[in-house]
């Protein structure tokens, strides 16, 4: 779907499959920013490519017009379909340099962060031609440009893009969302990158991985719930721990939700943040 004038949302579904045999659905957003030429914003799972492509022609744009794949960081949902298309289409592929390691060697990453169905998200190991480090510009032709903002919690090599002139916030996986499973390696970190994008003024559209398009005011709102959020699991890991990981669910309202390796990582980057995150 059209969000502005240059900026395109493709939800991109796939399925999770756990080790007790439960299957999860989930989605996940590529972008596309039109301007003389394209930019990707992630490209979802592996074989995402062909829900791309066939969106690019419906909208009048060709597929080779891709130049430049600009990733948000290095999990498998977001890179599945980065070797394909870059092969298929020579364009750059860019990303933070804490996430160069993980989308060139996808082995490495799943030996440091094994998940459910690895080896069927994820299209293989992809060269990064462009390093990014916190405040570069990425100029999109004479009138568009990318700010890369470094927001770090997620993973290490997270990164949020605000697009001007149109003040869109591309913020991948920075911004927790409530009532979802959370997915992040490092407490305080989050809260940082969090409290980076809320300093951030006039963002006119927020754009995530994981949620609908979120305007005006609304995203700031957004941002602090999060906040609030991130809080609440770690009052509730803190002090339910102890007593069982189903208790830390039901208090956080993911009652439901099997307690995944994911899940389990988040918990245990709260154990190890001891003090107060206020």
């Amino acid at each position: 779907m059209q969000i502005t004038e240059h900026v395109h949302a493709l939800k991109i579904p796939f399925s999770l499959t756990t080790d007790s045999g439960i299957v999860v659905e989930r989605f996940v957003y590529s972008y596309l920013i039109y301007g003389k030429d394209v930019c990707l914003v992630d490209c979802g799972v592996a074989s995402s490519e062909q829900i791309i492509f066939d969106y690019m022609k419906r909208t009048g744009r060709d597929p080779v017009e891709i130049s430049l794949i600009v990733q948000t960081h290095s999990h498998a949902d977001h890179i599945g379909a980065t070797p394909a298309i870059k092969a298929l289409k020579g364009c750059e592929v860019a990303g933070h340099r804490n996430a160069v390691e993980w989308m060139e060697d996808p082995d490495l990453q799943f030996r440091e962060r094994p998940i459910p169905n690895f080896s069927n998200l994820i299209g293989g190991p992809v060269k990064v031609d462009r390093v990014l480090e916190d405040g570069d510009l990425i100029e999109l032709g004479e009138v568009l440009s990318l700010k890369v903002i470094h927001t770090p919690g997620h993973s290490e090599g997270s990164i949020s893009l605000l697009l001007s002139p149109e003040n869109v916030l591309f913020s991948g996986d920075a911004i927790p969302l409530v009532g979802d499973i959370p997915i992040y390696d490092d407490v305080e970190e989050v809260i940082s990158s969090l409290r980076k994008l809320r300093e951030i003024e006039d963002v006119k559209v927020l754009l995530s991985s994981w949620d609908y398009p979120v305007e005006g005011y609304e995203v700031y709102k957004e941002i602090d719930k999060a906040i609030d959020y991130v809080k609440k699991i770690h009052e509730a890991v803190l002090e339910y721990s102890s007593v069982s990981w189903e208790r830390v669910l039901e208090e956080i309202g993911l009652k439901d939700v099997p307690l995944n390796p994911l899940v389990m990582r988040t918990f245990e980057a709260h154990l190890r943040t001891k003090k107060d995150i206020s």
